[in-house]
């Protein structure tokens, strides 16, 4: 999405909550669930939504899984949630599927829910997303390495580090999304594994850690010891995947890619450990939830999606210092003054 639109939408909705009182505000209380509160990105979507709860008046709690794929706790958050009054909750799901039920019982209780990142399935399951396009972010990863490779793209041996085996649609979205932009044939684009091109070494999950993402690419190096592509969920599973080619020498000669654009992993595409990444936007991510939630309380009315699209698009940009022909790109310095974490 571009800067002005964005800037647009945020004025829309400020505009809409401007009318509240400071009286008013302290008696809204608004819910932020991640899947951790370790990962950086969920670390600055937590600041994010902290700074705007603050600006507003709002009394914001938070609550986190003990590790990334537990939504047991954000489960126990959500019932803690509708049973504390709150007028909304913001939710980055790890299970985007099993966790609708309960979203399901906090819209039934009145409260708005509003995905942040990872769209729930289905997508109509939260009253709003606010999301990076995954999916174009994935693609764009993938293009860039198939121009990067050129003409041996077509003998690539590709290693897919992935989040979690059942398959969240944030890691579906980003997985499909670098083998279109790759140019590899998907098979259900809905679900990611089932494709039959020989260049795909094989699947492995991560956890979306630099420990999940070091043991998932020293199991596809024993499948496969010529690996030359490593497509990774985010950045710290791409440090791992990095840790493990380096460990048997072969940290120069393997491309590897991402998604985030958190501030370390934008160091690592400086240093050449990431070739590539997509940086994506939590603060304003969890800025706008905190903003749609004051709205909620204020009037009943809900955010709309980005034209043309089934959530609102929070923006993506490809970050390198490797640009090629026919994939627009951001360079490391830009992509530091925009970084988090």
């Amino acid at each position: 999405m571009k800067r002005s639109l964005i800037s647009a939408s945020l004025g829309a909705i400020a505009l809409s909550v401007s009318g509240i009182g400071a009286a008013q505000a302290q008696n809204i209380g608004a819910c932020l669930i991640t899947k951790t509160d370790t990962n950086p990105f969920f670390v600055k979507m937590k600041e994010g939504a902290t700074a705007k709860a603050n600006e507003l008046g709002i009394n914001l709690k938070s609550y986190a899984g003990k590790i990334d794929g537990d939504s047991e706790s954000q489960v126990a958050a959500i019932e803690t949630c509708i049973a504390d009054g709150a007028k909304g909750i913001l939710i980055t799901a790890s299970d985007t599927k099993g966790i609708v039920p309960a979203v399901t019982q906090a819209r039934d209780a009145g409260l708005l829910v509003i995905a942040l990142d990872t769209p729930l399935e289905p997508i109509d399951s939260a009253d709003a997303t606010f999301a990076t396009d995954n999916f174009l972010a994935g693609k764009l990863i993938g293009q860039w390495a198939a121009a990067a490779l050129g003409d041996n793209a077509k003998d690539a041996k590709i290693a897919m580090l992935d989040l979690a085996v059942s398959q969240p649609s944030v890691g579906v979205l980003r997985d499909q999304g670098f083998l279109e932009g790759f140019g590899i044939d998907l098979g259900d684009p809905a679900k990611w594994g089932d494709e039959t091109d020989s260049r795909i070494v094989g699947n492995e999950v991560t956890a979306g850690n630099e420990e999940g993402g070091r043991t998932a690419m020293e199991n596809l190096l024993q499948k496969d010891p010529g690996i030359n592509v490593v497509y990774t969920i985010n950045e710290p599973s791409a440090a791992g995947a990095y840790e493990a080619l380096k460990s048997v020498g072969r940290e120069g000669d393997v491309l590897i890619v991402s998604v985030d654009g958190g501030c370390p992993g934008v160091q690592n595409v400086n240093e050449g450990v990431i070739g590539a990444t997509s940086q994506q936007y939590p603060l304003l991510m969890a800025a706008l939830g905190i903003e749609a939630i004051a709205a909620w309380a204020k009037d009943g009315s809900k955010p709309e999606p980005t034209a043309g699209k089934d959530f609102f698009d929070t923006g993506v940009a490809l970050v390198t210092d490797k640009p090629v022909d026919g994939v627009q790109s951001i360079d490391t310095k830009e992509g530091m003054d925009k970084c988090w974490g």
